[in-house]
């Protein structure tokens, strides 16, 4: 168990390297760290036990009603395509997969044919 949000990041940014996304950088949004493709935001420390992350409003639903003790939402994040995980809750699969998406989502078109050039 982890308890700090460097110690948190650190678990998730080792999984985001290994995913070989282009143009993945690590960073800092609202003083906590953070994922970006490019310049674009995909997620965030919200504290040493949460990340918020981009999720299509559309998907948010579905996600914390089928695993809610994975993902969840505050009155912050409601109406915002972000979701909260709960990262002792999620596998380092699970957290690969939503980057993986998240990047997809937010990855300008140039920087997507780089990676499917591969």
């Amino acid at each position: 168990m982890t308890n700090s949000l460097d110690e948190s990041f650190e678990r998730i940014w080792t999984i985001a390297e290994s995913l070989h996304l282009p143009e993945l950088v690590r960073s800092t949004t609202h003083g906590t760290p953070s994922l970006k493709v490019k310049t674009s935001f995909i997620g965030r420390m919200k504290d040493w036990e949460t990340f918020a992350i981009h999720c299509p409003l559309e998907e948010k639903p579905l996600l914390m009603e089928s695993v809610p003790n994975i993902y969840f939402e505050t009155d912050h994040y409601k109406g915002w395509p972000y979701i909260l995980m709960h990262l002792e809750a999620v596998s380092d699969a699970e957290l690969g997969h939503r980057i993986k998406l998240a990047w997809h989502a937010k990855a300008p078109a140039k920087v997507k044919k780089t990676l499917a050039a591969g």
